[in-house]
Formats: C-alpha cells, structure tokens, sequence
C-alpha cells in the first residue's frame, strides 16, 4: 500500500452503557435519529405489536394501581369492624376482606400475565430489529469501497455491528414498556391521590421540584467527568488493543515499560475521573430518598391530623402512603430512562451512519461479463468473461487516495494477452496501486482501464475479479482446515483436484506430513503453521482457481531459496498463456517477464525487457546492481 494512504484512525472504544450513575453518549442529533428509529420499526411491522403491548402494558399498570386501594379498603374495614366488635355492634365481615383480597390478588395475577406477555412481544421484536441490523451491516460491508475500511479501524465497525446493536436492543427490550408504564403510574396514581385527598396530595407533590433541582445540580457537576471517563477508557480500550496486537514487536523492542508507563498515565487520569463521577452519580439517590422520606412523614403527620378529625378513613391513609412510594418510583424510572435514551439513540445513530457511509457504485445493467457474446461447437453459450484473452490497457491513468495528493499521475501502458508484466520501484512508486485500480478496488480519477477493449467498469465487480488470481505478499486464510483453504479458490473442486493444485505450489509434502494433513485446522490467525507453509498455500489457492489473469505480488517472498525455485517452475506453468502482473522487490526473479515497468513517484521512467533496461544504463539498472552488490555481500 502507498504511504500516502491515509492511515486508519485510532478506535475510541464502544459507546457507553446508559443508566443512572453511568456515562452517557449522547446522539449529536437526537430527534432525527428518533424519527429514523421509529421508521425503521415500522419496516419491520413493528406498529401492530407495539399497539398490543401499548394497550397490555396501560391495562396492566391500571390494574396495579387498584391494588393500593383494595389494600385500603380492607384495612379500613378491619379497623371498623374491631370498633364494630368492641362498641358490641358487629364483628369483622370477614366475608367481604376475603373477597377483597381475592380481587385483588385476581387483579395482580392478570397485571402478571399482561406484563409476561409484553415481556415476550418486545424481546421478539428487540430481537427481530437486532437481526434486520446485523443483516444489514453484513450486506454493507460487501458493498463499501475499501477506502472505509483503509480510514476506519476494524474494531470500529466491530463495535457497531456488536455494541451498538446490542445497546439498542436492550434498551428497546427492556425501557419501552417501562416508559409505558411509568408515564401511566404517574398519571393513574395521580388521579388515585387526588380523590384520596388534595392536601395530601398537594405535600407529596411539593418535593418533585425540590428532588429534580437538586438532581440537576449533581448533573451538571459530574457530566463533564463522565465525558472525561468515557474518552480516557476509549484510550485504553485503544492502547491495550494496539499493544495486544503488536505484542511480538513490543517484546522485541523491549518496549514493555513503555506500555505500561502509557497504560498507567490512561488508567490514573481514568481512575480520577471515574470515582468523582461515580461518587456524584451516587448522590442522586439518597438525596432522591432524603426528599422523599421528609414527604413521606409530612404526609402521615397530616393523614394523622385528617384521620383524627374525621376527614379521612385509616384505609385510605394505608393506600395513600402506598400511591406515594408508587409515584416516586416510576419518575425516578423515567429520570434513569432519559439518560438510557441518550445512549440508545447514539448508538442508533452511529448504526444508521454505518448503513448510510457511500457504496461502491453500482454495477452496470447489463454486465459485459454476463453478455452473451457466441456459441461454441456444441452451442453452449459463451459470456464476456469467457472469451477474455486477457489484453489489457491503462490510457493515461490517474489516481490518489487523496484527490490533493496524486499517486499515479499519467500511467499508459498496452499489454498483450500472455505477457508478462513486472512492475519494480521503490517503497511508495504506486506498484501495488495499480493492482488495486486494475481490480477496481478503488476507482480511477482519471483516464481509462480496458480488458479486451472493454472497459473493466462495465464489468460487474464480482465478474472482474473472478477473472484474476492473485497471490499476495500478506497471506490470508481463515479459520478452518486446509482443505478447505484451498479450495476456497474454486468452491466446487474436487479433492483429487485440491490435491493437484497442492502439489503444483509444492506445499502437499509438507501438508501430508501435519498432523491430519489436508483436514487439520488451522487457527484464526494461521499460527500454527509456518509463513512460508503459509504461502504455497495461498499459491495453490490460486493454481486451483484456474484465473484468465494473475497477479503475483511479492509471492515467494516468504519461503527459503530451494523451495523458491521449485515455486518458480510451478508458476511458470501456472502464468503459461495467462497475462501476468508481477510486483517484485527482488528483480532477480523478474529477469524473463516480457516487459518490465520502472515506477518512481507514481510515474513510469522505464519500460523494456531485462537486457534493454541493463544496457540504457538508468534507474532499473542502478536498481538492480544494488541488490546484486548487497546479495555478493
């Protein structure tokens, strides 16, 4: 990769968990990450089940809130019939407390159902939301330009399709119907205080502004420290992941006091920021409760008054001090809901500007490499991408990862189907660039690229690339056994022939002496082989394959010199008839390619074969007797 590529930036970790005493992420814009939310439910006819659970979670909160009152009734008719009992006119109706409690245990028993029911609804739903999102990110991925994923760390788009996500869900799962619930509670209790007793009411009400003043205080004061403690563990997420990751060149440049010294410079300034937060967060509640407690006994020293004048019966004393826990508990819900709120809608917002980054432009309709171009002798159809001879052409080519700062600048080149092209320079030159623009990883700024005439633009992506082989200097192969590493090139091979291909790339001597042989598995990272096993693998990837094109890019970099000589032959059967791009630091291996392209800043300042360029006497040669000096040394 060029080194005027922008380099990706650093991770600042998953967004924050919601909830009283945490740190919150806030949506940089809130209602219209809203608006998209709630349109995005109804994508998934959401609409219908929400209703439900709308009308089963007010059914259920109104059936609740009768419990209190129900619990008053039969206090109070205790409390009368043990004056009924000791004035000698009458007993407890013990008939009527029985029917009572029965009502109301009826009554929270279908308030349970409901609420189960709702419970099941929304973790459908939450569920069903989280699979359309990760489908998505999924699909996304495969349809970004590689320039996102060059400025964006991988660990990032992790976080989305993890994190984020899993926020969102939780949150909807568990805070919709709490909101439902918690707006009708205050209501329905309200209505219930008040036909108890508007003075009792009126006390109970009076400490709302008191409590959400001394709230907001705390708010205010401990809101910058939880900014504070959410960026630094952004930064150590970051540093741990980095130091992690290069754990190798840590050690092996004996920076490991250095990483700690860092480490614990994020985890003090971390370690400051989090207690003061926390600490102020965890006065919320007890001055909540504080608050409450001052109107709670208010409230039963004036019941007491009223109940001694006779305004108020002693049930409705008992049902009163209980609407009044029932009042303060779903405000105090709804005050940890809002900051739960925030960071649902930011990590909303940060999937919605996943699915909303630009895409690769869309393929063209009708695809040249599906076009019908002939018949064969038995008449089978013949598509563009199998009548590719493989000429290709750059006219006058343009290109940089930044638009300011130019890569490639004027690159003309003609190349005849069969040949083979080596593309040397120095670190920087723009040699694996032109790869990445020959399969349309990126797209030109300018000019034009053409297979067999056509341009590779009116070709589908998916139909360009299956026309090339690549075998690549970083090697890459996945979880799973080699067998199937190999045949990742042509999905529908044969063994036998996934054997072939292994002993063409001379890697089946050393795969059948592993233990399993073709069926041993390898680990996520391919650690428990060697690098140079690993790239005669990639190799046979390729052979088995069977491209129109190859492109070899530093491909026997990492294997000794023997078995570099018997990869050679193998490619060279392999690049017979096949037009070849070779990327090369080791010109030595470059000797009998057709043509020869020197690159030095994004431009061509040589092209000819091996003996031309010796005998001009320029850059290539000044190249290559550096190297040849350093090999005699």
């Amino acid at each position: 990769m060029s080194q005027q590529q922008k380099q990706p930036k650093q991770s600042r970790g998953g967004p924050a968990f919601g909830g009283m005493g945490a740190p919150v992420a806030k949506a940089k814009d809130f209602r219209g990450t809203l608006r998209k939310f709630m349109r995005e439910l109804g994508t998934i006819k959401a609409q219908g089940v929400l209703v439900i659970v709308f009308i089963l979670a007010v059914v259920s909160t109104v059936f609740t809130i009768f419990g209190p009152r129900i619990t008053g009734r039969a206090t109070t008719e205790i409390f009368e019939g043990i004056m009924r009992k000791f004035a000698g006119t009458g007993g407890i109706d013990f008939d009527k407390i029985l029917y009572l409690l029965l009502t109301m245990l009826g009554l929270y028993l279908i308030s349970l159902a409901m609420q189960t029911s709702q419970g099941w609804m929304m973790a459908r739903l939450s569920t069903r939301l989280t699979y359309r999102w990760r489908a998505q990110i999924a699909d996304k991925i495969n349809r970004l330009p590689l320039a996102y994923f060059d400025r964006t760390t991988q660990g990032e788009v992790l976080s989305r399709m993890t994190n984020d996500i899993d926020t969102v869900t939780l949150n909807l799962n568990q805070n919709l119907t709490q909101i439902i619930s918690s707006v009708v509670s205050i209501i329905g209790v309200l209505i219930m205080m008040l036909t108890i007793s508007g003075w009792m009411t009126l006390v109970a009400v009076v400490s709302l502004p008191v409590t959400f003043i001394l709230v907001m205080g705390i708010v205010k004061k401990s809101q910058p420290l939880f900014i504070a403690q959410q960026e630094y563990l952004g930064h150590i997420n970051g540093h741990v992941e980095e130091q992690y990751g290069g754990h190798v060149v840590v050690k092996a440049f004996s920076r490991e006091d250095a990483s700690c010294e860092k480490f614990d410079e994020y985890n003090q300034t971390l370690y400051k920021s989090a207690w003061k937060s926390q600490f102020y967060s965890g006065l919320m509640m007890p001055i909540s409760r504080f608050v409450g407690n001052l109107s709670y006994v208010a409230v039963c020293i004036l019941g007491g008054v009223l109940a001694v004048r006779g305004s108020i019966a002693l049930g409705d004393i008992v049902s009163f001090v209980q609407y009044i826990q029932s009042f303060t508990q779903p405000i105090q819900s709804l005050a940890n809901i809002s900051n739960t709120l925030q960071s649902t809608m930011a990590a909303a917002e940060r999937v919605f500007e996943f699915l909303g980054e630009d895409e690769e432009a869309p393929d063209p309709k009708p695809a040249y490499d599906m076009q019908v171009v002939g018949h064969d002798d038995q008449g089978m159809a013949i598509t563009g991408a199998d009548a590719i001879t493989g000429a290709v052409s750059f006219r006058h080519v343009r290109f940089g990862y930044d638009a300011a700062t130019p890569v490639i600048r004027d690159f003309s080149l003609e190349v005849a189907p069969g040949s083979i092209v080596a593309i040397v320079g120095p670190t920087g030159a723009g040699k694996t660039t032109i790869v990445k623009l020959l399969m349309r990883y990126y797209d030109i700024d300018d000019g034009a690229i053409l297979i067999d005439g056509q341009d590779i633009k009116s070709f589908s992506r998916n139909g360009l690339r299956g026309l090339f082989g690549m075998v690549l200097q970083d090697t890459w192969l996945f979880s799973g056994s080699i067998r199937e590493n190999i045949r990742y090139g042509r999905l529908g091979a044969t063994d036998e022939q996934v054997k072939e291909a292994a002993k063409a790339a001379q890697a089946h001597q050393f795969i059948r002496a592993l233990p399993d042989g073709y069926d041993m598995q390898l680990n996520e990272e391919g650690t428990n082989i060697s690098q140079g096993q690993k790239q005669l693998l990639t190799i046979a990837r390729a052979i088995l394959s069977q491209p129109k094109l190859l492109i070899l890019d530093e491909a026997t970099s990492s294997v000794d010199t023997r078995t570099e000589v018997a990869i050679q032959k193998a490619m060279a059967n392999l690049m017979q008839g096949r037009t070849c791009f070779v990327i090369a630091h080791r010109l030595s291996t470059i000797r009998d390619a057709d043509t020869i392209l020197v690159l030095r800043d994004g431009d061509i300042v040589e092209t000819g074969n091996h003996a031309a360029l010796m005998a001009q006497g320029g850059f290539y040669r000044e190249l290559y007797q550096s190297q040849f000096e350093n090999e005699q040394e």
